[in-house]
């Protein structure tokens, strides 16, 4: 059942400044909602209004290319290439661009979805993921902190790598609700989402009541990916969300994916096991347990990460 009562909470990221009360009650509020929702609305001013508003005119010059222009983004990683095409949720297609902030990868992309190349794309999704970036790392810096971690804070920020995610879900051209993406828990470490105004996100609390939300043009959706959930032995909670479309717009959004990188070892650190707070789950790699988690075993799993690197 969707609530129309519920939202998620707002937490505004203006004016921060280390070791100030301001940051301090920032921090709290981060670390309540992540362990309450999973998932929260934040208000960031510090990327302008000009690159919130062109990252959508580059996004649809995106989509409205041929579709073979689009296949060519391919990748032998799950949902880092092109996805879409889908019987199971005809209206969603998205493209990918891993390690994002890696100098040359966004022209990369860029010369590969357009021959003759196209300047303004590059330049306004590399600020625009450079500027989300900082904000990852804020938010990932208040939560290792307010856990007492400080000492692993560089550790933390240096153990991911970026990846973006660009979306855009049909409108079904009908009042009836109609599936865009089936609902999931992130695999990563933390999502930064930035839509558009047609809403169409839900996310699952505890307690079993689906919230729509609607972020504001001045705000982004932010979400707990199993990583971080696994590295605080499940302090923070990983919700499921999900994206369900009516009318005739289209839904752009674009992700900002923490991912941790191949070969590091994620791993809760001593300090957060104790007797209430048994070890959850083993250490492991993130990319080898994607590659269970995209096997027959792992898609009809009910905790696939439980399954492989549970207690």
């Amino acid at each position: 059942m969707v609530s129309e009562s519920m939202q998620l909470p707002i937490i505004d990221f203006s004016d921060l400044k280390r070791e100030t009360p301001n940051w301090e009650s920032v921090k709290t509020q981060v670390r309540e909602a992540l362990e309450e929702y999973g998932c929260f609305e934040a208000k960031y001013d510090q990327i302008p209004l000009h690159l919130r508003k062109s990252i959508f005119d580059v996004l649809q010059q995106l989509f409205d290319l041929p579709l073979q222009n689009k296949l060519r983004n391919r990748s032998n990683k799950p949902y880092h290439g092109y996805v879409g095409q889908y019987a199971m949720v005809p209206l969603y297609e998205s493209l990918g661009i891993d390690d994002v902030l890696s100098p040359g990868n966004i022209e990369t992309f860029t010369n590969l979805m357009w021959s003759e190349g196209n300047p303004a794309f590059s330049q306004t999704v590399q600020s625009f993921s450079d500027q989300l970036s900082e904000l990852d790392k804020i938010m990932r810096t208040m939560v290792v902190e307010s856990l007492g971690l400080e000492k692993y804070v560089d550790e933390h920020i240096d153990s991911t790598k970026y990846l973006v995610r660009v979306q855009k879900y049909d409108g079904p051209q009908t009042d009836e609700t109609k599936l865009g993406l089936s609902s999931h828990t992130d695999k990563n470490t933390m999502t930064i989402l930035y839509q558009n105004t047609v809403s169409g996100l839900e996310v699952l609390t505890k307690d079993g009541q689906w919230i729509t939300a609607q972020p504001s043009p001045d705000s982004f959706i932010v979400m707990i990916g199993e990583s971080f959930h696994a590295w605080t032995n499940g302090r923070l909670y990983p919700p499921y969300h999900r994206v369900m479309m009516t009318g005739e717009e289209a839904r752009y959004s674009i992700g900002l994916f923490s991912v941790p990188k191949s070969g590091y070892i994620i791993k809760a650190p001593e300090e957060l096991v104790d007797e209430e707070h048994p070890l959850l789950f083993k250490p492991y790699d993130h990319v080898q347990f994607l590659d269970f988690y995209y096997t027959q075993a792992g898609q009809t799993s009910k905790s696939a990460l439980k399954e492989y690197c549970g207690v």
